[in-house]
């Protein structure tokens, strides 16, 4: 393999051959971000984590997430995605790993080496990796997977927040720029500037201070409103890839059909082209490479409904085939609704969070993955009352019921089931702790096979 870092040429990657390199895997969400519906937490990871010191005390809160860090992917999971065929691995993590918000800009050396570990472990296989600042000070999005604990976007309107970001990547770049097995810097994931005035001029200045320290590397520049809108770009820089999020309607939406009728509009794989090709205009206009960040169904256990979104997932590829583009599955391991591997049911972690599982689907407080439907009679009225008194309400960047949703759903019943769910884990020891980790390890894991079916039969 030439050991010169991949770079974009005209609408493809090359290697430094020259070859076209498409870089087709997973992300690897949940583990240096952890996300509510992937590990079964409620609410935000911070206030997770806040809870279970408190409940665990600090030596079986360390057990716990030194197995965690160690064990969600490790040297089998690794051999696994080069079994599986994927060359790429997208690696999300949160500033948090990096820096503690009492002491701005001072780096934490550990974060750096959890990234070394999954680098080297991945490009021992030939797997390249794309690291991804998933979530910045001050959440650059709306959302619990930026470790948002509210409904606003503060990274946006404070220059201190965009000023820590623009020294992590320095100091990333400065790690990574002689590693050709890195295949890039996915800059900022999902950002949504409610403004719009923000984030083109924040890119144009994250991209020299990067460009200053790594000039080789490529850049993957997500859209604007969570990777779907390329309005503030004009000419393409140069090195760069611009990245487009590609979730279609029927693989997370429930109840749905596909092909067939999903909230009142039909879905064929002509409808799932053009929604791919709405999202990629810029690219295509512009001549550079496809890349899909994220894309990819929610499974639910219903063997007509998970049937349905594999052939959903497959017509995708087959998209994605097509026209040579890049793209990477959301998401490698979780708990049992998106992964290719998941957490067993009978998994000790799993047996000891049952009761807040519970009451989290009854809640309906997981945005990705639940439902509302047990708490219409919450939401009814007060969707009633927005109609009504506000018809012109529009807030970015869904409009008001998912506006109402956030709020009502994802923050302020989440909220207060973070402290049940630090429950589950009262009297753990520090041994029980690290056993309860070791539930997410490859070799305690389930294999989704189905999904491996389809994959393989792309990747091979």
């Amino acid at each position: 393999m030439d050991q010169r870092a991949l770079r974009t040429q005209r609408d493809r990657i090359v290697d430094g051959a020259g070859a076209t390199t498409r870089l087709r895997g997973f992300g690897l969400g949940g583990w240096m971000t952890m996300e509510n519906f992937i590990t079964g937490h409620p609410a935000t990871e911070s206030q997770t984590r806040r809870a279970l010191r408190r409940v665990l005390g600090e030596d079986a809160y360390e057990a716990f997430f030194d197995t965690f860090h160690t064990g969600f992917f490790a040297e089998d999971d690794a051999d696994y995605l080069a079994w599986l065929g994927v060359n790429c691995l997208r690696v999300p993590f949160s500033y948090h790993h990096f820096e503690d918000d009492a002491a701005p800009f001072q780096l934490k050396e550990e974060g750096f080496r959890r990234l070394d570990r999954v680098v080297r472990l991945c490009g021992e296989r030939g797997i390249y990796t794309v690291l991804d600042l998933h979530a910045a000070p001050g959440s650059q999005n709306q959302h619990w997977h930026s470790d948002n604990p509210t409904h606003w976007a503060h990274f946006w309107t404070h220059r201190h927040f965009q000023d820590r970001v623009v020294n992590l990547w320095e100091a990333l770049a400065d790690r990574y720029r002689d590693e050709p097995m890195v295949a890039g810097y996915n800059l900022l994931n999902e950002p949504a500037d409610a403004s719009g005035e923000v984030i083109g001029p924040f890119y144009e200045r994250l991209e020299r201070a990067v460009r200053a320290v790594d000039p080789d590397h490529i850049l993957f520049f997500d859209g604007n409103r969570y990777a779907t809108d390329f309005s503030m770009f004009t000419e393409p820089v140069d090195n760069a890839v611009y990245t487009a999020h590609d979730y279609a309607l029927p693989g997370i939406a429930n109840p749905s059909r596909y092909p067939g009728e999903t909230r009142g509009k039909h879905f064929d794989r002509s409808v799932v082209e053009k929604s791919f090709l709405r999202r990629t205009e810029f690219m295509r206009r512009t001549g550079t490479p496809i890349w899909i960040g994220e894309f990819g169904p929610l499974y639910t256990g219903d063997p007509r409904r998970d049937g349905e979104v594999l052939l959903l997932l497959d017509d995708q590829l087959d998209i994605y085939d097509e026209h040579g583009a890049s793209w990477s599955l959301w998401t490698y391991k979780d708990i049992g609704t998106q992964g290719v591997v998941h957490a067993a049911a009978d998994s000790p972690y799993l047996r000891r969070i049952a009761p807040a599982l519970e009451k989290k689907k009854r809640l309906g407080t997981d945005a990705w993955g639940g439902s509302d439907k047990e708490i219409r009679h919450v939401l009814d009225p007060i969707e009633e009352l927005f109609a009504k008194e506000f018809p012109e309400f529009d807030p970015f960047p869904w409009g008001s019921r998912q506006w109402i949703n956030v709020i009502v759903r994802h923050v302020l019943l989440a909220e207060p089931l973070v402290d049940e769910f630090a429950e589950c884990f009262r009297g753990a020891d520090a041994v029980e702790a690290s056993e309860l980790a070791a539930s997410f390890e490859h070799e305690s894991c389930v294999r989704r096979e189905p999904l491996e079916q389809v994959l393989r039969s792309r990747l091979r």
